[in-house]
């Protein structure tokens, strides 16, 4: 249990999740955005497509510089942990998604160059809100890193 929770505490690896997560919210964002403001899509379904696009951003880098050395380099292996991050990261998209909706019950406007900026201002405190959620998740699921050395494996 020690070295789980030494594992999961590595500061440097927690700060390239979180530098790689930034890239990610820039990616969430930047899409979510665009859907909302320019086609008038659902703050809901925004945050959807744009994390999902942020997650494949976010494994490739991840994968290369995160958690570099916490896997077998060969493609089938490579696949299946995007697949288990995908799987992994649906957790704390459900919250992202919750944390969109129960904002975006709030009846309030601010109006700011002909935008509701209530409409965007929930996305990101939904990132921050899945976050550590997130870090946890993909170091013990995707990755498996809690509890064993960095080098990769077979798997």
């Amino acid at each position: 249990m020690t070295d789980r929770l030494s594992a999961l505490a590595s500061g440097t690896r927690f700060g390239k999740f979180a530098s790689v997560g930034a890239v990610g919210a820039v990616f969430d964002l930047s899409l979510s955005s665009l859907l909302i403001v320019f086609f008038g899509v659902a703050g809901e379904i925004s945050k959807l497509a744009g994390a999902e696009l942020a997650i494949v951003v976010m494994f490739l880098i991840n994968d290369r510089w995160t958690f570099a050395g916490a896997g077998a380099d060969h493609l089938l292996a490579k696949g299946r942990r995007f697949v288990k991050s995908n799987l992994v990261r649906s957790g704390g998209l459900a919250v992202q998604v919750l944390v969109v909706r129960a904002l975006g019950e709030v009846q309030l406007v601010i109006p700011v160059a002909g935008i509701d900026l209530w409409k965007l201002i929930p996305l990101p405190i939904a990132i921050v809100a899945s976050m550590l959620l997130n870090y946890v998740a993909e170091s013990l699921f995707t990755w498996r890193i809690a509890g064993r050395s960095s080098q990769r494996d077979s798997r």
